[in-house]
């Protein structure tokens, strides 16, 4: 697809004047110049980005026209809602008693034996168990807090687009519960992985839309839906991309996990962890780990992408931060995969969660900031520690967690006796099964 926008010059990157597209079409540039570099100490806590939505250059509000007021309504009702007592306490009841927060901070002793060095040192490792929250994932954190936010606006119908399923079940759960009508995009390529998650999404009462190809298809008609009922219609974001204010909102609403991190590290060892690890797709389940500590500069923050069937820069994988380049996709600024003609390449991973081609602004600041450290997994590594913790915990991770698990056995050995480490388990990975099996079968053919 041509792109409509123009460029002018800036720092860093080039800043691009929306045209008329929709924010999920194939609307990037390919900038080649360097982004800026700050140094640890430049790095201070990230509440919110500035007036214009923007995380340093990234992020922003590249929209058609028909979307700017909608966002800016969301946004007055968003920072509204934050200073609203009853908004805060109706959400905070939802998340008790009907999420099940909050998740516990477990000490897998075994897969902390596991990682001792032949003197029996070793680091301590600790996993958030966001598996065991309703619907098997973080995502209820997030859904419950936007779809209270959808009536508190008027809004009757929501829409939304998942690819691993964990989101489109959240969704199709809290709907049921608020009594809202509900529509979720899927992509076919996503359905045929995991059908029972969209059984579930039906059992709950939720309107199905299959759309040919993966997520990257699906979320550009989600949108295209969500410009028809603009009046009556709201769009329930499960990912911290896309145009100011939702990257803000998505990470804000998910931040939970981190606040309870550092409840439960004060009292179970009376400080903070050494490193937090999460996996990567668009971010919002590390920002969501990751944002509570952004100021603690003694914490490192580690996150791991899909690196597909390989390592070469060359093969196929999902690696927005740490093989991606500037461009403009979604309706923001980001890191993402794009060819030298500025279009958006394919990408891949075991992992459906992990198979995005662009990620969040804030992580993409981050990054440039030098505050997180990004690193890559492949499918075959992702898949061996999805085994391991299964056989050592009786923990059953995603395949995206499993990603961020698999990054213990290059991390592990370079950790001194003690440390403290924290892992987000970001989902349960029962519907993974089948796949995990299959891959294991056909490598003992």
């Amino acid at each position: 697809m041509a792109c409509n926008y123009t460029t002018l010059s800036l720092p860093c990157v080039g800043k691009v004047v929306p045209a008329v597209e929709p924010p999920t079409l194939n609307t990037n540039l390919k900038y080649t110049s360097k982004s800026c570099t700050k140094t640890l100490s430049t790095v201070s806590r990230v509440e919110v980005p500035n007036i214009v939505g923007k995380f340093g250059n990234f992020g922003g509000k590249f929209v058609a026209e028909v979307l700017i007021t909608p966002l800016a309504e969301l946004e007055y009702e968003f920072n509204s809602v934050l200073l609203d007592d009853e908004f805060k306490m109706e959400v905070e009841t939802a998340l008790r008693d009907y999420v099940g927060r909050e998740t516990p901070l477990y000490h897998a002793q075994k897969l902390t034996d596991n990682y001792k060095n032949i003197n029996g040192r070793g680091p301590e490792i600790y996993i958030k168990r966001e598996d065991l929250s309703h619907g098997g994932s973080y995502k209820m954190n997030n859904v419950v807090s936007q779809a209270i936010l959808a009536k508190r606006m008027g809004r009757k119908s929501i829409i939304t687009v998942t690819s691993t399923g964990h989101h489109g079940v959240a969704v199709a759960a809290v709907c049921a519960k608020l009594s809202l009508d509900c529509t979720v995009f899927v992509g076919t390529k996503d359905i045929l992985r995991k059908p029972s998650n969209v059984q579930l999404m039906e059992l709950l009462g939720a309107k199905v839309k299959p759309v040919d190809g993966g997520f990257q298809a699906a979320a550009s008609e989600s949108t295209r839906e969500w410009i028809e009922k603009l009046q009556t219609g709201y769009y329930l974001a499960g990912t911290a991309v896309g145009p100011h204010p939702i990257p803000t909102m998505v990470r804000e609403f998910n931040s939970v996990n981190g606040k309870e991190t550092r409840k439960q590290a004060m009292e179970k060892w009376g400080g903070t962890p050494d490193i937090l690890i999460a996996c990567v797709g668009t971010g919002c389940n590390a920002l969501g780990l990751f944002h509570e500590f952004i100021s603690d500069k003694n914490v490192r923050m580690i996150g791991v992408e899909g690196g597909g069937v390989g390592g070469n820069t060359g093969e196929l994988h999902s690696a927005s931060l740490v093989r991606g380049e500037v461009g403009v996709y979604h309706g923001a600024m980001c890191y993402l995969l794009q060819d030298g003609d500025g279009q958006i390449t394919k990408t891949q991973s075991v992992a459906s969660g992990l198979e995005f081609p662009g990620v969040s602004p804030e992580l993409s600041f981050l990054k440039d900031a030098g505050r997180i450290e990004c690193y890559t997994v492949n499918d075959e590594e992702a898949l061996d520690a999805y085994k391991r913790l299964c056989r050592l915990e009786g923990i059953v991770p995603a395949l995206e967690a499993s990603h961020a698990l698999a990054y213990l056995e290059k991390l592990c050995p370079t950790l001194p006796n003690g440390a403290k480490v924290v892992v987000n388990c970001s989902g349960s990975g029962y519907n993974d099964a089948t796949t995990v099996l299959k891959s294991f079968q056909m490598d003992e053919i």
